[in-house]
């Protein structure tokens, strides 16, 4: 199965830019959403592949999201951030997706979701020990519920403020801080103690966004 490149680079578009496409495929110029799919694409793919756990299927999901943000792009509102307004649709559908796979296998396969290849600090990214970090890491994230999951996923690979994630998971912002809170505490637990400064290292322990 091909994954997710651990260590893309992410490239932010400039909000001019992203509003002065926006328009323009709103005219029905699709050239402009082209570029906003490209600019998107890595991202979002990435984002679904944690939560399904599965190449094809997050392809599916990828496009299909794609294809519902064109569809609806009339309906988008430039008080939020159009990867705010992207990543709800694609949360949508893998929630849904997840809903239809619980249904005909009977129970959640958490053994799908989520991936050990997070980004870590660079300096250890290549080592054994990130590489045991990782599985570690991304073994506990994977046992979180799906609110959970996802909030830890656009909270710390997205760089999502607790108000941009409320948005997409259709809570209040409170509640994604809970959220965040208590997959902390979870990972904590789930982790081994010796582990603890690894852990510190990603942030995960303390992080005043939410605090």
């Amino acid at each position: 199965m091909v994954e997710p490149k651990p260590n893309v680079v992410k490239i932010v578009m400039p909000r001019s830019e992203e509003k002065r496409l926006i328009a323009r495929a709103k005219r029905g110029n699709p050239e402009a959403f082209r570029e906003l799919v490209d600019a998107y694409k890595e991202r979002l793919f990435a984002f679904i592949w944690r939560m399904v756990r599965d190449h094809h299927e997050a392809e599916d999901i990828s496009q299909s999201a794609f294809i519902r943000a064109y569809e609806a792009l009339d309906s988008y509102s430039e008080k939020w951030a159009f990867s705010t307004w992207l990543f709800t649709i694609a949360y949508r559908l893998c929630v849904n997706h997840l809903r239809k796979r619980k249904a005909l296998s009977g129970e959640m396969d958490f053994s799908r979701v989520g991936g050990p290849e997070a980004d870590v600090r660079e300096t250890v990214a290549n080592t054994e020990e990130a590489r045991r970090l990782r599985e570690l890491i991304w073994s506990a994230v994977a046992q979180l519920s799906t609110p959970q999951k996802s909030s830890v996923l656009m909270f710390y690979r997205e760089g999502k403020s607790c108000e941009e994630i409320g948005r997409v998971l259709a809570m209040p912002a409170v509640t994604v801080k809970s959220h965040l809170h208590r997959a902390r505490a979870k990972l904590r637990t789930a982790l081994n103690v010796e582990l603890e400064d690894d852990w510190r290292e990603l942030q995960f322990m303390t992080d005043s966004r939410y605090a």
